[in-house]
Parts: C-alpha cells; sequence; structure tokens
C-alpha cells in the first residue's frame, strides 16, 4: 500500500515538473546552437531544436497564444537563415562536403511539415503570418537542395514541364 503512494507522489510530481524538463531542453539547444562556432555542428542541433522548439510552438497555439507562436517560428527560421549564411560562407562545394546541408535540409523539411499541419486547424485570416514564414522556409530548403544537387538538368523548355 504505501509503494502505491509514494508511486503516485512521484508521477505527480513528475507530470507537474515535465513542462519545466522540456522548457530546459529548448533553453539548452537555444544556447548550444547560439554558442557554437562551427556551422557544421550548429546545422547538426538544428533538427533538435526545431523539434523542441516546434513542440512549445504547438503549446502556444493549444493554449490559444498565436504572438508568441509566431514570434517562435520567425526565431527558428532566423536560425535556419545564418546557419545556411554560415554554411555557404565555410563550404565552397556541399555537393562533395554535405555535412551539415544534410541536417539543415531535414530540419528545414521537417519544420515545414508542422506548419503544413498547424495551418490545417487555422482560420484563413490565423494562417497567412504562418503561410508567409513557411514559404521563407521553403525558399530556404530549395537554396539548400540546389547547393547539394547543383548539377540538375535545366528545363529547356520554359513551360515549368520536362521535356520527354
Amino acid at each position: 500500500m504505501r509503494t502505491r503512494g509514494i508511486s503516485r507522489v512521484a508521477l505527480v510530481t513528475f507530470l507537474s515538473l515535465a513542462p519545466l524538463f522540456s522548457q530546459t531542453v529548448l533553453d539548452d539547444l537555444r544556447s548550444r546552437y547560439a554558442h557554437e562556432p562551427d556551422p557544421v555542428r550548429k546545422a547538426k542541433l538544428l533538427p533538435r531544436l526545431g523539434d523542441a522548439e516546434f513542440a512549445g510552438i504547438q503549446k502556444q497555439i493549444d493554449g490559444g497564444n498565436m504572438d508568441d507562436a509566431l514570434t517562435a517560428v520567425r526565431e527558428y527560421r532566423d536560425q535556419a537563415q545564418s546557419c545556411l549564411t554560415a554554411l555557404d560562407a565555410k563550404e565552397s562545394d556541399p555537393e562533395k562536403h554535405s555535412s551539415g546541408y544534410k541536417q539543415l535540409q531535414i530540419s528545414l523539411r521537417e519544420s515545414i511539415r508542422r506548419i503544413d499541419f498547424i495551418m490545417a486547424n487555422l482560420t484563413g485570416d490565423d494562417q497567412e503570418p504562418f503561410r508567409i514564414l513557411r514559404n521563407d522556409l521553403e525558399q530556404l530548403d530549395q537554396h539548400v537542395i540546389k547547393e547539394l544537387f547543383p548539377r540538375q538538368p535545366a528545363n529547356q523548355s520554359g513551360t515549368g514541364k520536362p521535356k520527354n
């Protein structure tokens, strides 16, 4: 009987502290990202940081706090942009030395998917700022793909469709 009481207390304590742990993890990842001088290691941190940030963003949306959620998505976009800028400055041939670019691309794709999910549950007016941020992330993603795969055949027809 006593064991059950202790386990219930432990469970209640854990559940009440779980949000603090997730915020602590997010704060730790943000700090590590901000203080990391190497762009490749920064890019490798970005998928985990994005996971933690979007978990927080979803909680903010669920709580009706759209302004803070948008601020967090903007912060993620800015982190991804600065990471890409640093990778571009460091690496002259991303096709051969793709470390960092791959992780950034994975994080961008996942974030775009998450924003699509968020927008599906919002009204039209609430969707618009998220759509703008999604487009920014899509442009970053396209840039990364062009860096990773620069030798893609050019579309010669000008119609948007590949020639047969």
